[in-house]
């Protein structure tokens, strides 16, 4: 009750206290550097050319096709304790991430509304750059996830392979772009990505979850939502820019280049997502359907065979 009572919740502290500056302590005890000192500068910063990016994008591919290629041959692996292990730490690291966003982002909704929060140029602060570019670094371990379905001779899937290296390289574009809209994304991709990691956590262990279906819905909403929010954002800049007659809410933080590929790639995302599951789903209906059907045959044939007459 003490703790209870010892909380202020203000739009400073939506959660009651403080969190970030835990995260400080944290992140020096790590680094040795301070968390206010960070500035993501191209070139300094690991992880911050476009040489980096691609080179990784290529080094996966190799890792993952050269992989499933040597894999022909061999048993496939559980890994099932190293599996949980990875899952479990992708939840907590992505939950403690969206706490801490919606902790910065929070006051300035509050008090400056939705459209500075997205469009202005300081809703991109020094604390929220820091917590976009450790966003940025998960995406790197998030790749581990197809190593795993390699060693474990899973199907690779299109939509896994190119969502996994495309996000990578969309924060990376975002971060260089410094657009203000990032949050949304985020903080949705976050919010899916803790239950979906927490999800393959139990299952791995054997529990049966029945949500797993409405985790791709959850995906497709998330898209939408990006869509809706980054091609506003991108509409009202280009339209204030360049087509003044046109309506708009004024301009908006980020580069062009940034805007228009965080547009085409979400918008793919969104139209692969919903052909999965109507694949996916859809094909599990139509299966059930067939068994039911091919059930109630058989139990009416059976009804119909003439009873043996007892002598």
């Amino acid at each position: 009750m003490e703790v209870l009572k010892s909380l202020q919740f203000t739009p400073e502290t939506p959660f009651g206290l403080r969190l970030y500056p835990y995260f400080e302590q944290v992140y020096q005890a790590v680094t040795g550097q301070k968390a206010t000192d960070f500035v993501f500068t191209p070139g300094v910063t690991p992880l911050s050319t476009v040489n980096e990016v691609v080179t990784s994008c290529i080094t996966y591919f190799i890792v993952i096709f050269g992989g499933r290629y040597l894999m022909q041959n061999l048993p496939a692996q559980r890994l099932q304790f190293f599996f949980q292990i990875h899952n479990l730490l992708l939840t907590l690291v992505s939950g403690a991430l969206l706490v801490l966003m919606v902790e910065n982002i929070f006051p300035i909704l509050y008090h400056k509304g939705l459209l500075h929060a997205v469009c202005a140029t300081d809703a991109w602060t020094q604390p929220l750059e820091l917590l976009y570019y450790l966003n940025y670094l998960v995406k790197y371990w998030e790749l581990i996830d197809t190593i795993f379905l390699v060693l474990k001779k899973k199907k690779l899937e299109f939509l896994h392979y190119y969502h996994h290296s495309l996000t990578m390289v969309l924060c990376y574009t975002q971060l260089g772009g410094q657009t203000s809209v990032s949050w949304v994304p985020i903080v949705l991709n976050l919010t899916v990505h803790v239950l979906m990691y927490y999800y393959y956590f139990r299952t791995a262990s054997g529990a049966k979850i029945w949500w797993k279906r409405y985790l791709t819905t959850m995906q497709i909403v998330q898209f939408v939502i990006d869509l809706f929010a980054i091609y506003f954002c991108t509409y009202t800049y280009f339209a204030y820019t360049y087509y003044p007659h046109m309506p708009n809410m004024g301009s908006c933080a980020g580069t062009e280049t940034s805007a228009i590929f965080g547009c085409a790639l979400l918008s793919s995302y969104l139209l692969l997502f919903i052909n999965f599951y109507r694949i996916t789903y859809n094909k599990n209906k139509s299966l059930k359907k067939k068994a039911a059907a091919a059930n109630s045959t058989a139990a009416a044939a059976a009804s119909q065979q003439p009873k043996s007459k007892k002598i």
